[in-house]
């Protein structure tokens, strides 16, 4: 029997200024089980003693950097909890989340279920979004390129709760049958659209996508896609995949016929 509520898989590429604080954090939540399965990508050493934590840290040190799908997949093999939380190092927790996020995913258990993303400075970030397609891309490159502010996104939304088409893989909450189902990420990918993928083939399959707009955390971004020329092609590499994929062409072909 499963005694845990949530695994959370946390990969650091050497994020130890972001990892040790983010435990610390989660070392002062009482009242929900949990785990990390914290995966090192790059050798470093944490300057935090594991054992000391107040929860179960299964520890992971890739041989050689692997990608996100990869990781993550590896991270789900070794969890045994009701949920499979992914978690990027560079979060930071305004309050415990957990106890709202637990009720939103035993409500909607057909959902995958996220927090709202904020910047250090409450500005509500990107991370409940429509899908892309080749022409949003190009205008968000022109709109970076000439630093042109694009208007945000208008999802659907009832109540407290957005239901977009994909959530940003920063903070997601997958019940264990979901991410089954779905045999997890793909790993055709590499950094980017392995989220928007797995919420697109998740919807295929039955699945939906909420976040609520009630429970916040903080995303420090990084945005190295937008820094440095290797990340940018990486980016654009990943957007190429999807949209001749399979998975791409099922959702534009039902939305045609008049499918969501």
């Amino acid at each position: 029997m499963r005694s845990q509520k949530f695994s959370l898989s946390i990969v650091s590429h050497g994020h130890q200024a972001y990892i040790v604080p983010l435990l610390r954090q989660l070392a002062s939540i009482e009242g929900v089980a949990f785990d990390v399965i914290l995966t090192l990508n790059i050798a470093e050493a944490l300057a935090i003693d594991l054992e000391s934590l107040p929860f179960k840290v299964y520890l992971i040190v890739n041989p050689s950097p692997k990608g996100f799908a990869a990781n993550h997949n590896a991270a789900f093999m070794l969890s045994n909890s009701d949920h499979f939380v992914v978690l990027n190092p560079d979060i930071r927790l305004l309050e415990d989340p957990f106890p709202a996020l637990l009720a939103m995913v035993e409500q909607s258990p057909d959902c995958i279920c996220a927090p709202l993303i904020v910047s250090g400075t409450g500005e509500v970030e990107d991370s409940a979004r429509n899908f892309p397609s080749p022409y949003l891309l190009v205008r968000k490159l022109v709109g970076r390129l000439f630093n042109l502010r694009l208007p945000r996104e208008i999802v659907p939304q009832q109540g407290a709760m957005l239901a977009p088409d994909w959530a940003a893989g920063m903070f997601l909450v997958v019940p264990r049958h979901i991410y089954t189902a779905l045999h997890g990420f793909s790993e055709r990918y590499f950094l980017y659209f392995e989220d928007v993928d797995f919420c697109a083939r998740a919807r295929l399959a039955g699945f939906h996508v909420l976040v609520h707009t009630e429970i916040r955390v903080i995303h420090e971004a990084q945005r190295d896609s937008h820094r440095k020329l290797r990340f940018l092609m990486w980016h654009l590499g990943s957007a190429m995949k999807f949209f001749v994929s399979s998975v791409y062409l099922k959702i534009q072909f039902g939305r045609f016929f008049g499918k969501r």
